[in-house]
């Protein structure tokens, strides 16, 4: 496997080259300046790469944590310690199973709107998986593998339905540096609902593989979301990250 630190090289060999020579507007003085953003399950903070990129190049400070993924609690304690280290106002963001974590982690201080992308969003206290059952299931589901009691994608698995849109070569080595996830998380539920008080933004994956696609806008629309729907699959922030650095953008600035 490659390790972290090679994980962020080959991806940003990948896919920030383009970045760089971007031209982008100036932004707004009074909006927002700091985005702390959170992986879901099967990835880790390098996934935001070409996000992060894309959002520096705005003149935003952005910070991706890293969650252990061995507990809900630690996944929330791992983001408030990067909430704590910010100097002002922030949106945090989340991918997946990291709505989850911002759902609880949001009630920070700190945190003045919310970014849902292709994420989880219960309800405190809400049982999750009787939630999903109302939706049919996505083919994702099929390709999980518990070991030991830590679950993974096989790689066939990932590579058709995490990130079925990635490159070739992206997707093979997101495959092969996916985080252990421990089996349990997937249950474990959330005290607060942070978006019942914070204004919150969602990115649907239209093409979703991983989440039931009609999940995204119920859950959306349920927070009152302000929404974007994208021609993408469960892996945006590798796939569509200019378009999510958009979203991420109005909210700093409250554009609705």
């Amino acid at each position: 496997m490659l390790s972290r630190p090679l994980l962020a090289l080959a991806l940003a060999a990948a896919m920030l080259a383009p970045v760089a020579h971007a031209t982008t507007p100036p932004r707004n003085p009074g909006a927002i300046r700091n985005v702390v953003l959170v992986h879901g399950v099967f990835a880790d903070g390098s996934s935001w790469a070409a996000v992060i990129a894309n959002l520096q190049a705005r003149g935003l400070h952005v910070t991706a944590v890293q969650n252990p993924l061995t507990s809900l609690a630690a996944d929330v304690a791992a983001t408030k310690s990067v909430l704590a280290m910010q100097d002002g106002p922030t949106v945090l963001v989340g991918h997946s199973y990291g709505g989850k974590v911002i759902r609880q982690a949001g009630d920070d201080s700190k945190v003045a709107a919310l970014v849902y992308i292709a994420a989880l969003a219960p309800e405190a206290g809400e049982d999750f998986g009787q939630l999903a059952e109302r939706f049919p299931a996505p083919p994702g589901q099929a390709s999980i593998r518990v070991t030991d009691g830590y679950a993974q994608l096989d790689e066939a698995g990932f590579i058709a339905n995490f990130a079925p849109d990635a490159s070739t070569v992206t997707a093979h080595v997101l495959a092969s540096v996916q985080a252990p996830v421990a089996a349990g998380l997937f249950g474990e539920h959330t005290t607060v609902a942070a978006w019942k008080s914070k204004p919150s933004w969602y990115a649907v994956s239209t093409d979703d593989r991983m989440l039931a696609p009609a999940m995204e806008p119920f859950l959306a629309e349920r927070m009152h979301a302000a929404t974007v729907e994208l021609d993408s699959g469960h892996a945006s922030p590798i796939t569509v990250p200019g378009s999510l650095a958009d979203l991420i953008v109005r909210a700093t600035e409250g554009g609705r």
